[in-house]
């Protein structure tokens, strides 16, 4: 019988522990990305200094170029400038949109990516994607999977608390988006694939039921290990379905219609327990609702400054974030009215929990 198998896109190294950027050099080093440190590391305006203080005693002779804005053109900015020198691989150093305007400049010219992430927000860190800015609009685009993936748990527990609690709402909210792909394929015969949905779903039930909370290194540790399993599951299959449904579509739709209003993380969060709502699956409502209150992440739309109304109009764009998706508010097609009576209903029932 002939053996069948596949191969799939992965990070060679992954490591979740404090002190990776102190020992940045000597990781790249023992994992064969650069034996003489001839790196170029990409920080952010926020910790760049503290980055480049840590790092420059053993990567002594890595390059350091500083970004910001999380722009395609400021992606293509750093692309111009990684040209004219020759490196190993370039280390993105920072949150998700240094570490998307790294992975997006290193693949243009083809160099290896080390993505170090000093928070959690989501799963980003770990994903062949770039979330970038282009005339005003978030997109996403295609990008090779970080070879490697490097969080410094030092940084995640000094950092912003609310940027870190985002990749809980990001890590839980594949549970809703799975559900919708299953979905997907009872309506429309979409493929499914058991290898992206474990990795999306073992991280996150971990996260869902994990005791503790960001101050535990126990705790944060399985977040990160949630969050990249998640990354690995969008290379597996190719395409962000398996970490992304109606939760994604109704953040990609408040991201438009209302700027700044909450994180990615956040509204994914929030988005994914109002898609369980209208699924009617009480006992995951319930499981994701005592997380999100467990981790004092937003649960209705008011918690991110959201009026009833405004909640309703963005999830009746939401569908048009991503026409070829379907999820559960494709598969109910409500009408602004059917929204409306369903959210005043949800609303109550996460009152109750």
């Amino acid at each position: 019988m002939p053996l069948l198998a596949r191969s799939v896109q992965a990070p060679l190294h992954i490591i979740v522990r404090r002190g990776a950027v102190a020992d940045l050099g000597q990781i790249l080093a023992d994992g064969r990305v650069s034996a003489g440190g001839d790196v170029a590391v990409v920080v952010g305006p926020g910790l760049g200094e503290r980055i480049v203080e840590l790092i420059r005693p053993s990567l002594r002779s890595a390059d350091v170029f500083s970004t910001s804005g999380g722009t395609l053109d400021a992606a293509l900015e750093l692309a111009a400038k990684l040209r004219a020198g020759h490196y190993d691989a370039v280390v993105g150093i920072g949150g998700g949109t240094t570490v998307d305007v790294a992975k997006y400049a290193a693949n243009r010219w083809g160099l290896p990516m080390i993505s170090v992430a000093t928070s959690l927000a989501n799963d980003g860190i770990a994903s062949p994607v770039a979330s970038l800015i282009n005339d005003g609009i978030k997109g996403s685009y295609g990008v090779h999977i970080p070879f490697g993936v490097i969080v410094d748990l030092d940084f995640v527990e000094t950092g912003p608390d609310r940027v870190n609690r985002g990749g809980i709402g990001d890590a839980i909210s594949n549970i809703s988006a799975l559900a919708d792909w299953e979905l997907g394929r009872e309506v429309r015969g979409e493929p499914f694939d058991g290898l992206a949905a474990s990795l999306a779903r073992m991280g996150a039930e971990a996260v869902l039921t994990m005791p503790g909370d960001l101050t535990d290194d126990a705790f944060a540790t399985v977040l990160a290990e949630a969050l990249i399993a998640s990354g690995l599951a969008m290379a597996v299959y190719g395409d962000s379905r398996p970490a992304s449904g109606g939760c994604h579509e109704i953040m990609h739709a408040v991201d438009s219609l209302f700027p700044g209003t909450g994180s990615h993380g956040e509204l994914a969060g929030l988005g994914a327990l109002f898609c369980t709502f209208l699924r009617g699956d009480e006992r995951r409502f319930a499981q994701m609702a005592d997380c999100l209150g467990r981790h004092h992440l937003p649960r209705v739309p008011s918690d991110v400054g959201l009026t009833h109304e405004q909640f309703v109009e963005a999830v009746v764009f939401a569908p048009r974030t991503r026409p070829d998706r379907y999820t559960i508010l494709e598969h109910l097609a409500m009408s602004p009215d059917e929204i409306s009576r369903k959210l005043a209903t949800y609303v109550e029932a996460v009152a109750a929990h």
